[in-house]
């Protein structure tokens, strides 16, 4: 039977081929390279000046490749990275290179806001953007329902007082029936603490929200709030508010919130903004974002939204 054969790994070719030969012409990493060596690192902040003594450091530009290397290819592990840059040697950033995982989660750690200067680059292009869409995407957070608003936590602290000053019978008995000893007498105490332990957890819940001035507290995940996800339906949750170009659908800018739509559209208009250099653009967004104060942001940007007009 006839199969399509391979080239064997030990047949020794007799031209060498380069590196330059090896990798397609059509390989992403030439885009890649042609675009970081276009940048001058120090100017978006990188730092490229290392101490002359010890092991010489690797070039902040063959990290940086490695980096969008592996974003386009959704790699975001240093560890990966790591991996990725051996087995395919040369393709990523230079035939004889090999940073380990500490070296590349380090180049990420020291130039976050460089790092994110390059990215947005593209957007300072001479393109003109002329729209934008923002939409959100909601995340379940790890907390159950019961755990987080401020009507449930005041309806358990209430229900533990009430249990406790509704057994004052129960406490009588027990300091007066002798006979009540042994097992019968310890379930008694342990339940009566246990029920006061609850109401002064509670307590300390109601105090804490009183003085940070919020109407919700999670106590597994702070940072999650009890949002309408869809349909009217109620979850504990993150809204991921995200902005992208409405003709290419480029990502522009994102934000994890713990908030509705109805308070971010002026947020992330000021955020695209800022990203894109300028407002002379339109905003795209549905009826949910639609709430007077942020119209009036936009407007006070110069940013049109249509529909928002009298």
């Amino acid at each position: 039977m006839k199969f399509i054969q391979g080239l064997n790994r030990s047949q020794i070719s007799l031209f060498p081929v380069s590196l330059e030969e090896a990798i397609d012409h059509d390989n992403e990493v030439r885009l890649i390279d042609i675009f970081v060596n276009s940048l001058n690192l120090k100017d978006f902040g990188f730092k490229c000046d290392f101490d002359e003594n010890g092991r010489p450091a690797y070039r902040p530009a063959d990290l940086l490749k490695l980096f969008i290397y592996g974003y386009l290819n959704k790699v975001r592990s240093s560890r990966d990275l790591e991996r990725m840059q051996t087995k395919h040697r040369g393709d990523v950033a230079n035939a004889s290179l090999a940073p380990d995982h500490n070296t590349i989660a380090n180049f990420r750690k020291d130039n976050p806001a460089a790092i994110k200067k390059v990215f947005r680059l593209p957007f300072k292009s001479p393109v003109i953007l002329n729209s934008s869409a923002e939409n959100s995407l909601p995340a379940t957070a790890p907390n159950s329902e019961h755990r987080t608003p401020k009507r449930t936590t005041t309806t358990r602290r209430k229900f533990s007082g009430t249990s406790i000053t509704s057994m004052p019978k129960l406490s009588n008995t027990l300091k007066n029936s002798p006979w009540l000893i042994g097992d019968q007498a310890r379930l008694i105490r342990e339940h009566l603490s246990t029920h006061e332990a609850r109401k002064m957890a509670y307590q300390a819940l109601s105090q804490e929200l009183e003085r940070s001035g919020e109407v919700q507290i999670s106590t597994s995940d702070p940072d999650s709030r009890m949002l309408i996800t869809r349909n009217n339906i109620t979850e504990v949750a993150y809204n991921v508010q995200t902005t992208v170009d409405a003709k290419h659908n480029l990502l522009i800018d994102y934000e994890v919130t713990n908030e509705n739509d109805s308070k971010a559209m002026g947020d992330m208009l000021q955020r695209a903004a800022d990203v894109l250099g300028h407002t002379d653009f339109t905003a795209l967004y549905d009826k949910g974002y639609h709430t007077g104060s942020e119209l009036k942001t936009a407007q006070e940007l110069g940013i049109e939204t249509p529909g928002s007009h009298s």
